[in-house]
């Protein structure tokens, strides 16, 4: 049993922000249905190469893209603008304690899949809405993607090298970071509602915007510019506030040196012999090496250019300055701490026979994640859904011959 089994959730989202919150309640017990348009599904089940294949060999199948935010789910085939397909809906709505869209403000109104009017059908329902800009404001109307997101938001004004050097610019972040973390927010929205309903018995509409996200988590950053007037300016891989915290070039590769204090500033100094770096007054407290950064900096990257990766990874360790390798995909999968924390693992597929996944990085105590199959085929649980709805084997062929 997991902490949220009995909890059912009707996914009407797809692509990323609105599915990885349907999947982390799928890993915490969460029974969760998603509704796809027949005969595509979710736009990310096409988002490749790569594509899996079945088990033979010979049929490709859904994209790598679509597997990372849809395992444990189950999968229905509904055009939602047919009469059979919302009759459906509106049973499945009366078994959920869970919404989950991200339509475009109003789109799901003209069918009668708005939280206005499925409250009607069940009051207590939590229906969270995914938008890029919000129910409300200005650009509501518009659609919103991760990528023009993040450079709204201010995010890109803060990733990239720095103007004036090779490869300055703004830069996205690897992954489409707005959507998964308005995924994360949506998630602990959904939860503090149904604590709220738990005591009060009362449904509500939640609203979430990936540009609001993406404001809401430069955190340290929105800070430095509201206290002192002053946009942040983008810094590559070093840090706005602290120094030495960047990336250098090694004799063999790159490393992450990470001092976050005084303490073991000196103790770096003393492992390479330049104490006096420790001693000078410019850069002996952190607020000093910040505004000096441009001489320290060059300094401690000719020291560890002298040695590989491999030596000051070991040494530094040995005198508790925090340190890291640059780590490609194959590197961090092949990593010892990875593999003990059981962060890769494989699902029973119905085509594939079984898929990669990557596991939810909760670790409870006493509770359980649940893992059930990986992400399904388009449909795959159709008939069993309508099943479970109450219809008979005739009204069941009428309902999947309407949605081919």
């Amino acid at each position: 049993m997991g902490p949220l089994s009995g909890i059912k959730v009707l996914d009407l989202s797809r692509v990323l922000a609105g599915p990885w919150a349907g999947q982390l309640f799928s890993d915490l017990g969460a029974e969760v249905i998603k509704v796809e348009k027949p005969g595509e599904g979710d736009d990310t089940r096409h988002w490749g190469p790569p594509f899996i294949s079945d088990e033979a060999g010979d049929k490709e199948g859904d994209a790598a893209y679509f597997l990372a935010a849809n395992r444990g789910k189950r999968s229905i085939e509904l055009d939602i603008s047919k009469p059979e397909s919302l009759d459906v809906i509106h049973r499945l709505v009366k078994q959920s304690d869970i919404i989950i869209e991200n339509f475009k403000v109003g789109g799901l109104a003209k069918y009668g899949l708005d939280y206005a009017s499925l409250a009607q059908i069940k009051p207590d329902v939590i229906y969270c809405s995914i938008t890029g800009f919000g129910q409300t404001g200005p650009y509501a109307p518009r659609a919103g993607y991760d990528f023009m997101v993040q450079a709204m938001g201010g995010l890109m004004s803060l990733t990239g090298e720095r103007d004036g050097l090779a490869g300055g610019g703004p830069q996205k972040v690897g992954i489409a970071i707005s959507d998964l973390t308005t995924g994360l927010y949506a998630t602990i929205g959904i939860l503090a509602a149904l604590r709220h309903r738990d005591q009060s018995g009362e449904g509500q509409h939640i609203d979430m915007a990936l540009l609001d996200v993406t404001v809401g988590m430069l955190a340290n950053q929105n800070m430095n510019y509201l206290v002192s007037g002053v946009p942040p300016k983008r810094h590559g891989n070093a840090h706005l506030n602290i120094v030495p915290y960047q990336s250098f070039k090694t004799a063999d590769s790159h490393i992450i040196l990470a001092v976050g204090n005084d303490r073991q500033f000196a103790s770096f100094c003393q492992l390479v012999s330049r104490n006096d770096l420790a001693e000078d007054t410019r850069f002996a407290a952190n607020p000093n090496r910040v505004i000096n950064r441009d001489i320290l900096v060059p300094i401690l990257a000719e020291i560890l250019e002298q040695h590989p990766t491999s030596y000051w990874l070991e040494t530094l360790e040995q005198v508790a300055v925090p340190c890291g390798p640059v780590q490609t995909l194959d590197e961090v999968f092949a990593d010892p701490q990875v593999k003990a924390r059981g962060l890769k693992m494989d699902l029973p597929h119905a085509s594939a026979g079984s898929v990669p996944q990557v596991a939810t990085p909760i670790k409870f105590s006493k509770t359980n994640i649940i893992y059930g199959n990986g992400p399904p085929t388009l449909g795959e649980h159709s008939a069993e859904i309508l099943t479970e709805l109450g219809y008979g084997a005739e009204e069941i062929s009428n309902i999947l011959k309407a949605n081919e």
